[in-house]
Formats: structure tokens, sequence, C-alpha cells
């Protein structure tokens, strides 16, 4: 099997829709330029394969590219748009969450509206709050949005595929540090179904709850653990609406401790939906109060000191799944 990165996974992903179906175009804030034609990065080398027809570069304007997608799919066609990074997503938002998100619905399902927006994510590049802030938990309380977080390559192209021929509009997160990180990756026609999430790692001690980035670092921790002769079973969510519900339940009702791990801020953190889950349906086989490591309650900051205190670490996975397993 071969090894891509996640960038030229997601480049191959867009090449093949797009050969597929000559409705599907991308869109977004410097698709076509040179910086963007760097091999590890997903739109590299499309606009002259493709042409400008169906690689379009925009104005510096969120609101104008959500804009293009939500009337593109009403007309017919199947936008690929890009955000370039996930804070903006605040800028398109209208369009996206009082449009895209609620179209099929007042319709009477009688219509579809296949749009899909990738919005770079995560921090770690010193670009500071205004470029790295992750507002997953905000795209996933807005009914009628599917949203995907990728934390492997053969997930991201997988995913976004069937995300591309899906008649619903989603919601793509891409966090940036993995679009250099290499993994194997199936050959031909590889699709991966938005909605299940995936057990990346068995254990019989505590489940870890994890999605995106966060995935390493959770495998940091489970391999320290370990050695110590705690075994950790890691489930990927990678997608967060919809929630792969029975997914968690499983894990948690095997291992009956529970951390949640993601990069976002605490509070209000989709850390808290899938907590609710499980205090609501698996709270009886709890041995232990669940667990959220998360990034704090602050703006990212742009020092990179201060910017890795932010990120969570394998170290504080570690704390709280020791801490999970001496309660009591």
């Amino acid at each position: 099997m071969p090894q891509l990165t996640m960038g030229q996974a997601l480049n191959q992903a867009l090449r093949e829709e797009m050969t597929r179906d000559d409705t599907i175009f991308i869109a977004g804030e410097g698709v076509g330029v040179s910086i963007h034609d760097n091999p590890m990065l997903p739109t590299a080398g499309l606009l002259k394969d493709f042409g400008p027809r169906r690689v379009r570069d925009t104005p510096v304007s969120e609101a104008a590219i959500a804009g293009l997608a939500v009337g593109a799919a009403e007309a017919g066609l199947k936008p690929v748009v890009e955000i370039m990074f996930n804070p903006f997503f605040t800028l398109a938002s209208d369009m996206i969450v009082n449009h895209a998100a609620k179209l099929r619905y007042l319709s009477g399902g009688k219509s579809t509206f296949p749009l899909v927006v990738r919005i770079k994510s995560g921090a770690g590049f010193g670009a500071g709050c205004q470029h790295s802030h992750n507002l997953e938990a905000w795209a996933a309380h807005c009914p009628g949005l599917k949203v995907v977080m990728p934390a492997t390559a053969a997930d991201a192209k997988g995913l976004l595929k069937s995300a591309i021929r899906d008649p619903n509009p989603v919601i793509f997160f891409e966090d940036m540090m993995l679009y250099f990180a290499p993994g194997p990756v199936p050959e031909g026609e590889h699709l991966v179904p938005i909605g299940p999430a995936d057990i990346k790692r068995p254990g019989k001690d505590v489940t870890v709850v994890t999605w995106s980035r966060m995935l390493g670092v959770a495998f940091q921790a489970a391999e320290q653990l370990a050695t110590e002769g705690i075994e950790v079973e890691i489930v990927d969510l990678r997608t967060l609406a919809p929630l792969d519900k029975a997914a968690i339940l499983a894990s948690v009702r095997k291992t009956g401790r529970l951390v949640v791990l993601h990069e976002a801020t605490r509070t209000g953190g989709f850390a808290g939906e899938v907590a609710a889950v499980v205090m609501e349906e698996a709270f009886e086989r709890l041995k232990a109060p669940l667990r959220r490591v998360t990034g704090p309650d602050i703006p990212v900051p742009a020092s990179p000191p201060l910017e890795r205190f932010y990120i969570p670490d394998a170290g504080q996975v570690v704390t709280a799944v020791k801490d999970l397993v001496s309660f009591g």
C-alpha cells in the first residue's frame, strides 16, 4: 500500500472526483496560485490540470466564497470551496448556517444541496489566535451540516470522496499539521462512509475518544501507558455529525472509563457532547468520573512556547488515564 501524506491524499481525492464528475469545481483564496503548488498541499497542480473554469481563485471574502458555494449547489453544480483558516468560518457562517444547512429541510427533502466546505484547522504554526482557534463544535451544533475531521491520510481521502458525493452540505476540517504526515492509502476506489467511528487501537482499561491531530497524541500516551500495563482503547470519531454514539458507548461499556481529548478550548467544546452521551446512556458502567483533556479557555498564543502550552500533549492524557485507573 503506497505511503502518502494527508495533503497528497486529499489532492488525490480531489483529482479523482473532478475527473469522475465534471460538475465538481473548487474555489477559494489562492487555490490556483503558485504557493499552492507545493506537492504536499491539497490543491497542488489542480489549476494546471483542470483549468480556470473548474479551479477558481476568489476575492479575500469568506462570505462571498460561501455564497458562491450555496448558489452553485442550488444551480446543480457540486462546489468544493476552501476556507483558509478555521476562525474565518465565522465570516462564512451566515451562508453556511442560515442557508446551506437549512435548504434541504425547507424543501421537504425534495432537493439536494451537495457542497463541501474545506476548512484548514489547528494550532502549531505560530499564526496567532485569529488563525488557529478550532470551531468544530460550532459547526456540529448546527442541524443540517455534516462535520468531518479525519486524522489519517487514508481516512482523509476516503472521507473527502464521500463528502463530495453526499447530497448534503459537509464541513470538512483539515488539520494543517497533518498535511505533511505520511500514512498508507489504499489504491483504487477508496471510500470511507461519513458517520462511523473507527477503533484505531483496541484496549480493555480506558477509552480515549478523539479526532483529527489529537489521534497522534492519544497514540503517544497509549504507548507509554502500555509499558506500565495499562491498555488504552482509542476511538477516532472521524465525523462529529453524525455522531457514532454506538461506537462510543460500546467502548465505554467495555472499559468502564473515558477520556475525551481534543485541541479546541474546553468550555462548549465537543467533548461535552461526548460526555453527555455517555452519562445519559452508560452511566451505570462507569468505574470512575470521566475526564476531558482539551485546550485551555484562552485565545491560541502566537508565541511558540505558549502555543506548546496551549496544545494538549501525551503527558496530560497519561495523567488523566492514571487518575481514572487509580480512582477509588
